[in-house]
């Protein structure tokens, strides 16, 4: 009884292992895709604050493909506005499921360890009987 008990709990650690890993890999691709919405997010903040420095009658240009296409300057502004309106709400959704993310990974750890502990207990027992 208390062998295939063993077994069946070692079994579950294994796989609240494997889900634990998924978890962690899930958590490493959301903070790759923060990182990339940050550094966006700076590049359209740099290319805002430029455009509020160009007077109204100034060229704009955007870059679609290999040609240059002329853009009128509030075009440019609101384009830019909503990019970066875009990118912070994808970061505030992002920021929410890493921490969803985190609060499951910490649940898996802390089932794990008792499942650990468990295990301890029965070979403990198994070797004074």
């Amino acid at each position: 009884m208390s062998a295939s008990n063993l077994k069946d709990l070692q079994r579950e650690l294994e796989n609240k292992a494997n889900d634990l890993s998924k978890l962690q890999k899930e958590i490493a691709k959301n903070h790759q895709m923060r990182k990339k919405y940050t550094v966006q997010l700076g590049e359209n903040e740099l290319v805002l604050k430029e455009l509020d420095l160009l007077q109204e009658d100034a060229n704009v240009y955007k870059l679609i493909g290999p040609v240059l296409v002329k853009q009128d300057l509030a075009e440019a502004n609101a384009n830019v506005r909503k990019r970066i309106e875009y990118i912070s709400a994808e970061l505030k959704r992002l920021d929410a499921t890493v921490q969803d993310l985190d609060e499951k990974q910490n649940s898996k750890k802390d089932t794990i360890l008792k499942l650990q502990q468990r295990i301890q207990s029965l070979q403990a027992g198994k070797g004074k009987a």
